[in-house]
C-alpha cells in the first residue's frame, strides 16, 4: 500500500510539473509575438530649381471722370498686352487677374464726407508660363509700353517635375528606414524579417523665397531688372514598421 501511495503521487507531482510548465512557454512565445516590431521613420531631402513662374503687373489710371480713367487704362493695357505679345508671351498664357474702378475723394476740406476729385482705374493682367528666363524681359517691356504696377512674381516648381522628385524622394527616404532599422535590430541581436505597414508622409514644399529685385544705372539708362528665382527644398518621409526575427 505504502509503494502504490508513493508512486501514485510521484505520478500527480510529474502531471502537475508538465502542466505547470507549458503556460509559461506560451505566454513567452506570445509575448515575444506582439511585440517583435521595430517603427523607424525615413526621410529624404532634395534641392530643386523652380521651372514655373506666375507674374501679375498692371496699368493704374486716374483722371476726373470713370469714363475718362477707364479709356486711359484701355489704351494703356492694350499696348501692354501687345508689348508682351511681341516679346514671347503666348495668348494662353496671359488671362485678366484683377480689374476695378474706384471714386476718389478730397478730405482735407471736407472732412469725412470727402469731396469727390477723381477715379482710379486697375486692370492687372496673370502671366503663367515655364519660360522663366523671359521674365526680366517681359517686366521691362511691360513697363516701356506703360505697365506702371508690378504686383506679384512667384515661382514654383511645376506639377510633373514635382512628382519625379517625389517618387525618387520616396526611394531614397524608404533606403534610409531600412538602413537605421538595420543597424538597430543588428545591436539588439536581431534580424529583419519583413515589413508590416508602411506610411507615406506628403511632400513638403516651403514657400520659394521673394524674388530679387534690383535696378542700377551704369549710364543714362537702367539695365534690365534682374529677377532671381533661387531654389526650393523639397523634402518627403515614411513610416515603416519592421518585423523583427532572431
Amino acid at each position: 500500500m505504502t509503494i502504490v501511495l508513493i508512486s501514485f503521487l510521484a505520478i500527480l507531482i510529474m502531471i502537475s510539473t508538465i502542466q505547470s510548465s507549458i503556460p509559461i512557454t506560451a505566454q513567452v512565445d506570445s509575448t515575444y509575438a506582439l511585440n517583435n516590431t521595430l517603427f523607424v521613420s525615413g526621410s529624404a531631402t532634395a534641392n530643386t530649381k523652380a521651372d514655373k513662374v506666375i507674374v501679375s503687373l498692371g496699368v493704374e489710371t486716374t483722371d476726373k471722370t470713370a469714363e475718362k480713367a477707364l479709356l486711359s487704362n484701355s489704351n494703356l493695357m492694350n499696348k501692354v498686352i501687345l508689348a508682351l505679345k511681341e516679346s514671347g508671351v503666348q495668348q494662353n498664357e496671359t488671362s485678366t487677374s484683377a480689374f476695378s474702378i474706384n471714386p476718389n475723394y478730397n478730405y482735407s476740406k471736407y472732412g469725412d464726407k470727402g469731396n469727390l476729385i477723381g477715379f482710379t482705374v486697375s486692370n492687372s493682367i496673370h502671366i503663367e508660363s515655364s519660360n522663366i528666363n523671359s521674365v526680366s524681359k517681359w517686366i521691362d517691356t511691360a513697363v516701356q509700353a506703360g505697365s506702371n504696377t508690378v504686383n506679384d512674381i512667384y515661382f514654383m516648381v511645376s506639377e510633373e517635375k514635382l512628382q519625379n522628385i517625389k517618387n525618387m524622394l520616396l526611394t531614397d527616404a524608404v533606403a534610409n528606414a531600412k538602413t537605421k532599422a538595420d543597424i538597430v535590430a543588428a545591436a539588439s541581436g536581431l534580424n529583419v524579417d519583413g515589413i508590416k505597414s508602411i506610411t507615406v508622409g506628403e511632400i513638403g514644399l516651403p514657400p520659394v523665397p521673394g524674388p530679387v529685385y534690383a535696378k542700377s544705372v551704369t549710364s543714362d539708362e537702367a539695365s534690365s531688372t534682374p529677377i532671381l528665382a533661387g531654389e526650393q527644398e523639397v523634402s518627403t518621409t515614411v513610416s515603416i514598421v519592421y518585423f523583427l526575427g532572431r
